[in-house]
């Protein structure tokens, strides 16, 4: 059993070599990371083709990596590095000195992808409703999709759901919770 400073030392240098073998060899489907921002900890996993997942702690990390090992591959590692312009943009954001993301993206297929690619037209401090979003995207009659669509939301944050707001100006419900939700909009709004 390692237990001294020496033999952690010694995994954690056996995992980061680890991290670059399997990644410069083209084992790795699917990197992850975290990173810690003013709602606590984030999860960010990206394939090959971009971003594919923001995870609040809320929604239990564990669970998020064993089901994106499901249904996107068991090939999965930490490799920070790879989600380095992710951390940094999240980072400038947090920090008001971005407004926009210029990530490249993994977004899932169909309505859902439909809702998520126009949900960044909703500009830094702005908000719509769930009905103004089902026009936007040329549905005005798909209003609960559009519910669900920013409900199962896999970017939060970074694709911005969380400008999106019951046609009475309420909240309506979060991924990340209310509270994570105000925090945006206050964040924004105090720009």
């Amino acid at each position: 059993m390692l237990s001294t400073p020496q033999d952690a030392a010694i995994l954690q240098r056996l995992h980061r070599r680890l991290e670059a073998e399997t990644d410069g060899a083209g084992l790795v489907d699917g990197a992850y990371t975290t990173v810690d921002c003013p709602l606590g900890s984030l999860l960010l996993a990206a394939t090959p083709k971009g971003l594919v997942r923001v995870a609040y702690a809320s929604e239990d990390h564990d669970q998020v990596l064993d089901t994106l090992g499901r249904k996107l591959s068991p090939r999965i590692l930490r490799v920070p590095w790879r989600l380095d312009d992710a951390a940094r943009e999240l980072d400038e954001y947090f920090t008001r000195r971005r407004k926009t993301f210029d990530l490249p993206l993994d977004l899932s297929h169909g309505f859902r992808q439909t809702v998520q690619r126009h949900l960044p037209e909703i500009g830094y401090g702005q908000t719509r409703s769930y009905r103004q979003v089902a026009e936007l995207v040329g549905n005005p009659r798909a209003v609960c999709a559009v519910g669900t669509a920013c409900a199962t939301n896999p970017l939060p944050v970074v694709v911005p759901c969380h400008r999106v707001l019951r046609t009475d100006g309420t909240l309506g419900g979060y991924i990340g919770g209310l509270e994570a939700k105000t925090a945006l909009l206050n964040l924004e709004a105090a720009a």
